[in-house]
């Protein structure tokens, strides 16, 4: 399964989203593969779903074809866990 974490330049808070997520995923079990990635480049990859920012979310929402989870605070590892558990659910 592939998940992207993503912000405006794809290169500082989408990294740490990144971790967040491959730790939630480890506690889960669940093997992913986590990419870190800009706005532009997100819309045209494939994956499974995206987390990202709430700014950035409904613009996504509307611009790819998998699930889309908003997340306020990207090292907070409850909120992660739950936008991954959301995802799970609905796989």
């Amino acid at each position: 399964m592939k998940l992207l974490a993503v912000c405006g330049f794809g290169v500082g808070s989408s990294m740490v989203l990144k971790m967040s997520i491959e730790k939630a995923c480890k506690e889960r079990g669940v093997e992913c593969e986590v990419e870190n990635t800009d706005v532009s480049s997100a819309k045209g990859t494939d994956a499974d779903a995206v987390f990202t920012s709430f700014e950035l979310g409904e613009e996504l929402k509307s611009s790819v074809k998998c699930p889309v989870f908003s997340i306020k605070r990207y090292m907070d590892k409850a909120e992660v866990g739950q936008a991954v558990d959301a995802f799970l659910e609905q796989r």
